[in-house]
Parts: structure tokens; C-alpha cells; sequence
């Protein structure tokens, strides 16, 4: 998280002063340029814009998806190790960009003839780009979809009712996210859903940031 405006940390419309005539907000701080050109997939974003509920969700999730992938990558990995961390991410990232969701798919379905070196370094660039894109609400009905069907015949009439109706009252923007959530999440714990079971998109950041709450 860096400071908007700053000469040393501004990520953006920095103000560069010219020898004469008003300042351009054109520039980048620099530190938070040689930041960026050091670490180019870290999570960076301004404060100023983290009072935007839905982009401090996407950044905190992008937060903690680096940090899952830093530990998938560790010494010695295998494609095995990364295609179960795939497949974990799976509704996370068909939350946020489906075409990449395929394309990790595809990379990894060839990561038995890939240089190991390109794989660490490609699947990486592509599944964080990915994140960068915010999550909307008509790609959350989709995927909150998606999970109810997973339950299959384990939902009675009743249950498979209320949460269709919660689906669709997020849709419509009458409630929160971590509504139906909850309740997906509580039929995956009774019932047992492997299909369903490690998916991070349940619970990409900490309960206690509160930030399906907001969005």
C-alpha cells in the first residue's frame, strides 16, 4: 500500500515540474517505480483508492493470492504441486477473468514438455494479471451458481430454494456477497462437497477484514 501523490511512492498522476509552466501529473514516485520494476507481480495500490470497496477486496485478494502462490512455488515444486494450486484457485479466478482461468489450464496440461523455468515464471505473470482485473458482480452470480450445482441432490427442495433466492438478491444488489457465501459455505462443511472443498474463492481474504461485507 503506498502513498497517492507522493514523489517517492505515488503509483500514478504524480506531479513532475517542468522549468516553467504548471506541474504535469504524469510521473511515478520513485520509490514506488523501482518497487514495481523490482517486483513486478507484487500487489501495489495507492491508499487513497482502497476507500473504493471494491478495489481494497481486489487488492487484498490479490494480497493474499501472492502470497498462496510464493508458497506453492517453493523448493523443489513439482507441475503436480502447481496444478493442485490451480485447481484450488479455480472459482477465483473464473470470478475475475475466465479466459485466463483456461489459459493456466491449457499451460499446465503442457507442463510436462515446459522448461520448468518458464512455467515458474509464466504461470505466475499470467495468474496474477488475471487477479488485477476486479471481480463484478454478474461474474460472482456465475460462479455462486456454478457452487450451488455442485451440491447436486445434497440440497432439499427448501435449501436449494433459499439460496437460489440469495443468489439472485446479490445479483440485484439487495445484499452482500459474503450472504450467499455463507451459506455455500456451510453446505460445503456439511455435506462434504469435494468439488467444492479448498476452493479459496469461500474465503480469499480473512474473515476479519469484513470485505465481502462491502461489495
Amino acid at each position: 500500500m503506498l502513498k497517492k501523490d507522493s514523489p517517492s511512492c505515488g503509483t500514478q498522476r504524480v506531479r513532475v515540474h517542468g522549468a516553467r509552466g504548471r506541474p504535469k501529473r504524469t510521473g511515478v514516485g520513485l520509490f514506488a517505480a523501482a518497487l514495481m520494476e523490482r517486483l513486478p507481480l507484487l500487489p501495489v495500490e495507492e491508499e487513497g483508492r482502497l476507500h473504493d470497496p471494491r478495489l481494497r477486496e481486489n487488492y487484498f485478494t490479490r494480497v493474499f493470492a501472492y502470497r498462496r502462490l510464493k508458497a506453492a512455488l517453493r523448493p523443489r515444486w513439482t507441475v503436480g504441486d502447481l496444478a493442485r494450486f490451480h485447481a484450488a484457485e479455480r472459482c477465483l479466478l473464473m470470478a475475475h477473468d475466465p479466459r485466463a482461468y483456461r489459459e493456466l489450464g491449457r499451460m499446465l496440461e503442457g507442463g510436462a514438455v515446459r522448461p520448468r523455468a518458464e512455467l515458474a515464471t509464466r504461470y505466475p505473470t499470467v495468474f496474477l494479471g488475471a487477479l488485477r482485473t476486479p471481480a463484478t458482480r454478474r461474474k460472482h452470480v456465475k460462479v455462486l451458481r456454478h457452487m450451488q450445482d455442485c451440491f447436486g441432490e445434497r440440497l432439499d427442495a427448501r435449501a436449494r430454494t433459499e439460496l437460489t433466492a440469495l443468489i439472485a438478491d446479490y445479483g440485484r444488489g439487495l445484499v452482500p456477497l459474503m450472504v450467499p457465501l455463507t451459506l455455500i459455505r456451510r453446505g460445503v462443511r456439511r455435506f462434504e462437497v469435494a468439488s467444492l472443498t479448498g476452493q479459496t474463492y469461500l474465503e480469499a481474504c480473512p474473515q476479519e477484514l469484513m470485505l465481502r461485507n462491502h461489495t
